[in-house]
This record gives structure tokens, sequence and C-alpha cells, in this order.
């Protein structure tokens, strides 16, 4: 999960005031990160490189800014009845203290956004959702659960969001609480004080492939700037960096974590996105499932999201054509970048399912001339097993 793609030279300019900014904006500045567009928010894309900041992620720890991204608080005694209609994953398997990914569906199947949902009680839910979908989030919330007993609150101004990240990542986090950052499993969170801070939340999810917590504190300037240097101190002996956006999205890529705006949106269905996995038909309904359902007994999705890794010199950037083994155009690219640990050139891109076997033979279109490329599985990158 993510905010839309930094601006580009083809989109228009958002004067700097009008951006809006974390609480961590006057640090960030301060440490002379470059800051972009985001989605709507003026946010740092890097601080020492893209390049160091991903390595340092996935071969010691770092730190991230994700501020931007929007908290909705669903309570009441059919709070549960909501979720479930509104989102494709199954949330009354969560047991309190467990979060899942999931997603808000269209009635065609394709998405509104991707989330994930946390149970903090029976009649309490916490959806976190993309920055630059809010909004849109916020108000489909509001309106498919007037129907039910509960209430919708946009909480996303009161929370600033660290995202501690990396194999060194339970060690740092351990020096600044008492919690037993052990005990909280992969999609579990627990509550409790971080860096003299009380009634933290400490989830334990991430978006870059590797381990890691997030901790959610109050959004003021002063508490949001202790905590970011407390941590930078923490982590010192473990040479952690801050990290911008732009290692956030390259580290994801490897992953093969899904972008918002980019491998899924409304034009896209669950099953040719590839995440039936978190689609759970045997609910008793939910928007978009008759849709879904159709296509997947109708024979299947048409096209089909594929790795891939470039076989000569070029990089398929987002959008770039891909072409069959004759030439023709038959998808584009939905992200595309070099892959800093992997030290290869690779994409994400949809084709068609007869294009789409591991090891079939393709090409992106750079810069108007055909580059070979190959279909491989996904995800590019799995951090090794402990």
């Amino acid at each position: 999960m993510s905010a839309t793609t930094p601006a580009t030279s083809t989109h228009p300019i958002v004067p700097q005031e009008a951006l809006r900014k974390t609480a961590l904006n006057v640090v960030h500045r301060q440490h002379r990160a470059k800051m972009v567009d985001f989605g709507g928010w003026d946010m740092p894309v890097e601080y020492s490189g893209l390049i160091a900041e991903h390595i340092a992620v996935r071969t010691r720890v770092g730190l991230f800014d994700v501020s931007h991204m929007g908290e909705i608080q669903l309570r009441g005694p059919e709070a549960l009845d909501a979720v479930q209609l509104f989102s494709m994953n199954d949330a009354s398997r969560l047991a309190e203290g467990q979060a899942q990914y999931s997603a808000l569906l269209t009635p065609q199947g394709t998405f509104i956004d991707d989330i994930l949902v946390h149970k903090l009680s029976a009649n309490d839910y916490l959806l976190v959702v993309n920055a630059g979908t809010c909004e849109k989030d916020f108000a489909w919330i509001k309106q498919q659960s007037q129907r039910f007993h509960c209430h919708a609150n946009d909480y996303s101004s009161y929370y600033s969001q660290l995202a501690i990240q990396g194999p060194q990542a339970l060690a740092v986090l351990r020096k600044l609480t008492s919690v037993n950052l052990e005990a909280i499993k992969n999609y579990w969170f627990a509550w409790g004080t971080v860096c003299g801070v009380a009634n933290v939340l400490i989830s334990r999810t991430g978006y870059t492939g590797e381990d890691g917590f997030e901790i959610y504190i109050p959004a003021d300037e002063a508490t949001s700037a202790r905590v970011w240097q407390e941590v930078l101190e923490a982590g010192r002996e473990f040479e952690i960096l801050p990290c911008g956006l732009g290692a956030r999205n390259t580290l994801r890529l490897e992953a093969a974590m899904p972008l918002y705006g980019h491998e899924i949106d409304d034009q896209t269905n669950v099953l040719e996105a590839g995440l039936e996995r978190f689609c759970k038909f045997d609910k008793p309904d939910f928007i978009g499932r008759q849709a879904l359902v159709g296509i997947r007994d109708g024979g299947g999705p048409q096209r089909k999201l594929v790795g891939l890794e470039m076989m000569e010199r070029g990089i398929g950037r987002d959008g770039y054509r891909v072409l069959n083994a004759t030439g023709q155009p038959i998808g584009a690219v939905t992200s595309g970048s070099p892959a800093p640990f992997l030290k290869k050139n690779i994409a994400m891109a949809y084709v068609p399912v007869a294009n789409s076997a591991v090891e079939t033979e393709l090409a992106v279109e750079v810069r108007g001339q055909p580059v070979k490329a190959k279909v491989v599985p996904l995800p590019f990158y799995r951090r090794p097993k402990k």
C-alpha cells in the first residue's frame, strides 16, 4: 500500500503552500531531504540517495515518515457487518489485535482502494487507507455504513505514522519500548508506550518486503520530531538511515506489492491483479462479489499481472508498451525501475493470459525500441527466513 506516484512534468504543478504537510515536514526540510508532491502531500522522496536507503532497509534498517496515510475508524455494534459488506477479505476471522490486507471494491469487482483492517475490539475497527484516496474512501465507507448501527470517523489528522523497516527493526524499537515486540506476529499489533508516549499502536506490517513495525503517535510537531530523532538515535549502531518514498517504491516493487494507480485501480479487477487469495468468496456477500464470481466461473480473467526481468540494457518504465514475440503491443508496464538490491531492471505489467507463463519472451518498448524481457515469478524478492 501507498499513495499515488510523485508528480512529474506531465502533472499540474501544485503550489507548495497548497500541499498538505505531515507533522515532520520541518524536520525533513531541516535535514535537506529532496521534497516532492506525492499525491498532494509535500513529502521526502529521498535523503541520502534512493539506492543507499533501499540497501539500508534490505540489509539493516530504515525509518520512513508515512503520516500521509489515512486512518478511518468504524465503531458500533454492527461495525463488523459493515466491514464485511464493503471489504473483500473476511474480517470475521480476525482476533482482537490482528490485522489483514483487504480492499474496497466497486460493484464491478475493481478497486476503490486497497486497505489494512485492524480489529481493535469486537465493535471497533481501524482501516488504514492510501493518502491520495482517503477522502474518496471515507465517503464510500460512510455511504455503505449508513444501513448499519455504526459510525465512521476520519482520524487521519490525529496520527503521525512512522515505519521502521529492515532486519534490525525489532532491535531498534526494542530500545524504545517495554512492549514484548517478539510476541507481535506478522500482521498483528499491540498498544504500549514508545519513547515515553503512552497508548501508541505498534503494528507489524509494512510495505517493503522486510520485517518491520509501524508506530502511530500523536500528530503534533514536537512529539513527532522527538520520536523521529529518538528512533534514529536508537538505530545509530545499526547504521539506520532516514528513508524517502522513492526507496519505499523500489522496495515494494522488488517485493511485488501492488500500488494503487499502477497495479490496481477502478479499471482493474481482483482476479487479474492476482489478489484472489485475499478475496473471500465464502462470505455470504460483499460489494463486487457477484461480478468476480461471474469472471471466475466464466473462464477467468483475460489478462494477468506478471513480473518482467529485462534481458537487455534498458529500463521498463511505468506506462511503456509491452510487446509480444512478433512485436505487437499486448500491454503496458504498471511499475518499472532498476532493482537496487537485486541489481536487475524489473517491471510489472498486465499481459494477455496466453502470454503470461513464466519464461515467456516478451519485449518492452523503450524510447521507440524493443528491449528483450522475460516473464519471471513474483515476487522478485523474498526476505530470507530466519
